[in-house]
């Protein structure tokens, strides 16, 4: 029986597929991930074509088609145009279907022409790489040429490895379980903060705070492997770094804040908005649990706390918000947390307003919370002041 060109014991054939699957997430996370559908990075045309060639014998994956519905995803995130929200579509569904919600958005031609501009259009994008059969069916052969037999059971890891860990957990999970570094928008979260398996996209909050950085890392726990495979190709002066995730610098306090501390605030406004929960969490654990030993457990603690720090309403029923609305007329102190935070977003949400009005607009802020006569706001009014650009 034709075993093979390449003879290896068992534990040989496992490294070959735990190899070549990395070397197609990394592809994944690098070319058409960070790359193409978010320009953190330029890649060199030969490591840009290798991408390409990798992904279309590993996957089949056509780069416009990627590109379109991961963008889509960014800007309709968690709403029902999202193409594959386990917070609209369920766990279940994103999780051991998500190869499917691809295949199904990548049909749809509103979505290419909308969100797939600026991807590959070269003759082997349009007379080669379309043709994802071709790609997966040379693939297919090679490992059965190289390894035999087993080699089948090589191609269908390869085959399956981005539909799982993609498509079902980084889709799926990601926008589900884990933790969170800033408070984004969305459900995004952060699975593990050592991911080789998935080449740094575990860290899903963090690229959802910062799209465009090509590191998703933030923390001195987490590691990018993707991150790390990328500063090895700048070396190489075959990738060039555009945008990485800003770090915030403090400064002496200021008396009142200016253009620059309103400039730090909004760049930073993850990172303030992260501070601003953490500082008032136990504070609003605290009056939660008066409210409960009046009210009873009439409401929900845990989510009245979320809404009140992050106004996070996702899964939110209206009869649940209209609850914790008769709860805060009981306590001045959580209406004055939720209301500060709503004001404090609005500074840098409102693109209508000039700077000086936003800058009013802060000035305004700090100096209520500092006469609010809650010591966490105060404290926290004075970190704003030391904010620097």
């Amino acid at each position: 029986m034709y075993a093979g060109l390449i003879d290896l014991p068992w534990w040989g054939y496992v490294l070959v597929a735990l190899a070549l699957t990395h070397a197609t997430i990394a592809s994944v996370t690098i070319f058409l991930h960070r790359h193409q559908a978010h320009r953190a990075l330029d890649l060199h045309p030969v490591a840009s074509h290798f991408f390409r060639l990798w992904l279309w014998l590993t996957t089949g994956m056509v780069t416009k088609e990627w590109a379109a519905i991961h963008r889509k995803h960014h800007a309709k995130c968690e709403t029902a145009d999202d193409p594959h929200s386990p917070q609209v579509l369920g766990i279940r569904k994103v999780l051991f279907e998500g190869a499917e919600l691809y295949r199904a958005e990548a049909k749809n031609a509103e979505t290419l022409a909308r969100y797939g501009h600026g991807t590959p259009d070269d003759w082997l994008e349009r007379r080669v790489y379309r043709h994802s059969v071709v790609g997966v069916s040379i693939m297919l052969i090679t490992d059965l040429v190289l390894f035999g037999p087993i080699g089948l059971t090589i191609w269908a890891v390869q085959m399956m490895w981005i539909p799982v860990w993609a498509a079902g957990v980084v889709n799926g999970l990601g926008h589900y379980i884990g933790y969170r570094n800033f408070d984004c928008n969305d459900a995004a979260t952060n699975l593990v903060p050592w991911g080789i398996l998935i080449g740094g996209e575990e860290l899903h909050n963090n690229h959802h705070s910062f799209a465009t950085s090509a590191k998703l890392s933030a923390k001195w726990y987490e590691f990018d492997i993707g991150w790390m495979y990328i500063r090895v190709l700048a070396t190489l002066g075959l990738a060039k770094v555009k945008k990485v995730i800003p770090s915030p610098k403090f400064v002496q306090a200021k008396s009142a804040p200016d253009l620059d501390t309103l400039q730090a605030i909004i760049t930073h406004r993850y990172d303030v908005m992260t501070r601003y929960m953490a500082s008032l969490k136990r504070m609003c654990g605290d009056e939660i649990d008066r409210l409960v030993a009046s009210h009873g457990r009439s409401f929900n603690p845990r989510a009245l706390r979320r809404w009140v720090l992050s106004g996070e309403e996702r899964n939110l029923a209206e009869e649940e918000r209209r609850r914790f609305e008769v709860v805060l007329k009981d306590s001045a102190v959580l209406a004055t947390i939720a209301s500060m935070r709503e004001e404090l977003a609005a500074i840098w949400a409102r693109s209508s307003a000039s700077r000086e009005q936003l800058l009013a607009q802060l000035h305004d802020w700090i100096v209520r919370a500092e006469q609010s006569g809650i010591r966490q706001l105060q404290e926290f009014s004075l970190r704003l002041r030391q904010y620097a650009a």
